[in-house]
């Protein structure tokens, strides 16, 4: 299992640049699991695709439904206590957080593309093509 961030979750289900990538992290590890927030986070992204047109609404609800379905039953509620403490101790959003202190909990990398969080949790938080090599 890992915990994937939202734009390793966007990259899987929205055909881009860094899909191919997500791809075989999807390959190596099957079990994804999120916070919650997740969702909120991935329907911002496909309002922002919707907006400059790269997809239109059916296409989106489909995208957000089929990436639920996909995360069924790793879906994850944060205490506020244990984010505010790693808000605290870095320079991170209260967002980007929610996904470290879950990976923490469960005891899994958190796959991530955001580097400044790779930076500062570098003992939690992989990049994809680290999480491939295995290292």
């Amino acid at each position: 299992m890992i915990v994937a961030d939202t734009n390793v979750i966007a990259y899987l289900w929205i055909p881009g640049e860094h899909t191919l990538l997500i791809e075989k992290v999807l390959e190596k590890d099957q079990e994804w699991a999120a916070p919650l927030l997740w969702r909120s986070e991935f329907m911002s992204v496909l309002f922002g695709y919707i907006r400059i047109k790269k997809i239109d609404k059916p296409l989106a609800l489909k995208t957000i439904l089929a990436a639920i379905e996909f995360m069924k039953n790793h879906e994850y509620l944060l205490l506020t206590e244990k984010v505010l403490n790693l808000v605290h101790e870095s320079n991170c959003s209260a967002y980007d957080c929610e996904y470290v202190a879950l990976a923490q909990d469960l005891g899994v990398p958190l796959v991530s593309m955001d580097k400044k969080l790779i930076q500062t949790f570098p003992k939690i938080v992989v990049s994809a093509g680290e999480f491939i090599k295995g290292e």
